[in-house]
């Protein structure tokens, strides 16, 4: 297993599973499989509504000591609604409960964005809450004293900018350890890489193959496919492996951590293989050249007429 380093010596595995648009009924025995067949890093949100049989998972694999708890890096993330200050200990407490666990490895605040309290998804602007009335650097702060009281190991972000990393860091005093973003191929980010390189703060690419699988309504007309890019298939037959393979390789070959979603056994265990290809300098290079800007979650379906949100990636 390959790891990034958080600044105390902790590790945080470079391939994980990820459980966004994981069935309640599907997710339990992927969870078993991944941790019995050598994951590491498992990636939650409270959002996805399935923490409870994660939870039930985590319990009998941990307690029946198949599985020692301090070698899995556990992932979950604070939801749009819970942004308020006093809203946000209850919000983890309620995800340490759900999944069965004394404390995270890892919590993040999953958008820059805030909905008014029990709002779990948006129908009309005045679900929204403007980040005037709660900045972000104040729900960063409740983080900050998540970490303290050791609720959670290590704090950071989801889907954030340059622009709103540089505001918690200059306002708080204290840098966000890991900023998770949608990253692949086609969407390279690679100023942002530099920046947080820069800052220490680790890298998680969500939706490594594109997340053909996410719902018709968030997806755009003719959008493209990573798994069907020429390039990446060429390189595939190369080293004798999946398309997924190559695209997953990417991010373990730029120290990026990524954390592609899985129900089935066999993609699950090929997926965690890809941190064992290594690209040659020059594959390296023919892969950076389909960096296309493209976003295949534009977070639009944050932005409605009369709510105060625009360009939540504060992209020019």
């Amino acid at each position: 297993m390959k790891y990034l380093e958080y600044s105390n010596g902790d590790k945080l595995p470079l391939i994980g599973l990820g459980t966004w648009k994981s069935k309640q009924d599907e997710v339990s025995k992927a969870i078993s499989y991944a941790l019995l067949n050598g994951y590491k890093h498992i990636d939650c949100a409270a959002i996805y509504e399935n923490e409870s049989e994660i939870g039930a998972v985590f319990k009998d694999l941990f307690s029946s000591g198949k599985i020692n708890r301090e070698d899995i890096h556990i992932t979950s993330k604070l939801w749009n609604s819970n942004h308020q200050f006093a809203d946000v200990e209850p919000a983890i407490v309620k995800t340490l409960n759900d999944l069965k666990l004394d404390y995270l490895d890892l919590y993040l605040i999953h958008w820059p964005v805030a909905f008014q309290p029990g709002v779990t998804y948006p129908v009309k602007a005045e679900d929204f809450i403007s980040l005037e009335d709660v900045p972000l650097v104040d729900t960063w702060k409740a983080m900050i004293e998540l970490k303290k009281k050791g609720l959670t190991k290590h704090i950071g972000v989801s889907n954030f900018s340059i622009k709103k990393l540089e505001d918690l860091k200059h306002n708080s005093g204290v840098v966000p350890e890991v900023n998770q973003v949608e990253m692949h191929v086609y969407l390279q980010q690679p100023e942002l890489r530099k920046y947080c390189e820069a800052n220490g703060i680790l890298l998680t690419g969500y939706s490594p193959l594109g997340s053909p699988d996410r719902p018709a309504e968030i997806k755009a007309e003719n959008e493209p496919s990573l798994m069907q890019d020429p390039v990446v298939n060429e390189l595939a037959m190369k080293y004798n492996v999946h398309a997924a393979n190559i695209l997953t390789a990417w991010h373990v070959n730029n120290n990026i951590a990524t954390i592609p979603k899985s129900t089935n056994e066999k993609n699950i265990q090929s997926n965690l293989n890809s941190a064992n290809l290594n690209f040659d300098k020059e594959d390296l290079r023919t892969l950076e050249k389909l960096d296309k800007h493209y976003r295949f979650l534009a977070a639009d379906y944050f932005e409605m007429e009369g709510n105060p949100y625009h360009d939540i990636f504060d992209e020019q």
